[in-house]
């Protein structure tokens, strides 16, 4: 028998994984894929063209369905509060944000849009909102300083927040001790008005992920058509779907 060069032995046949350890790791990572899309936003286009927005968010007939004086009073906001209006757009509920917390209060209209800020700074000193700010944001980040806020608004805006699994424990992180933040955004389906259906998230979706990010649904007030309105807690901890 003639040894192999070397001296060495046959080589050792290549191991290879079984079939179905690579097909559940292909799972794995599909699954793992699927996971990392499920908090993006819905909707992405720019809000810059402050002309065309302003048409849009300013519409008096909006006040009919929005019900804007309506919706602020079930927030229920105490006088001296610090309000953060998330995607304050052209500043549609600034007016009743500064009535609501009044003249020792604050309203942070929050904005990713340079023109949009610049329209906010406007509004404000043109409608004389004293304790309305406008404030600059980055897309990934509010900008809101930690404990700044009693009540962050997120008015037919969670839907275009993208990474919201990143971007929520900012909001939290911005929260007073016993702060809240209420989401209104848009009921599924079809309607007369809002965006295209494929827009639209869920409110359980909504619910699932305040209370992953840690925290509870405590009021669903049901006071809009084409919106549902639901508010959360820092502190309290609920089953969501038992809130009223």
């Amino acid at each position: 028998m003639i040894a192999p060069v070397g001296g060495r032995g046959p080589a050792p046949r290549e191991r290879r994984p079984p079939a179905l350890l690579v097909a559940l790791f292909a799972v794995v990572l599909a699954v793992a894929a699927r996971a990392d899309e499920d908090d993006r936003a819905t909707a992405t286009h720019r809000f810059d063209d402050v002309g065309y927005w302003k048409k849009v968010f300013d519409d008096p007939k909006r006040d009919a369905w929005q019900k804007p004086a309506e919706l602020v009073a079930a927030l229920q906001i105490p006088a001296g509060a610090t309000v953060a209006d998330l995607g304050a757009g052209t500043g549609y509920f600034a007016r009743y944000l500064s009535q609501a917390v009044g003249p020792n209060g604050a309203v942070l209209a929050v904005e990713v849009e340079p023109s949009l800020i610049a329209y906010l700074r406007d509004r404000a000193e043109r409608e004389h909102l004293a304790n309305v700010t406008p404030l600059f944001a980055s897309l990934d980040n509010p900008r809101l300083p930690p404990a700044s806020t009693d009540l962050i608004l997120i008015a037919d805006t969670y839907h275009h927040l993208d990474h919201r699994r990143a971007y929520l424990p900012l909001l939290i992180r911005a929260l007073r001790p016993g702060g809240r933040i209420a989401v209104v955004d848009w009921k599924p389906g079809k309607l007369r008005e809002g965006p295209e259906p494929s827009h639209k998230l869920a409110a359980e979706k909504v619910i699932a992920e305040m209370s992953d990010a840690g925290l509870a649904l405590v009021g669903r007030p049901d006071i809009l058509p084409y919106h549902y309105v639901l508010i959360f807690h820092t502190e309290t901890r609920s089953n969501g779907e038992s809130a009223k």
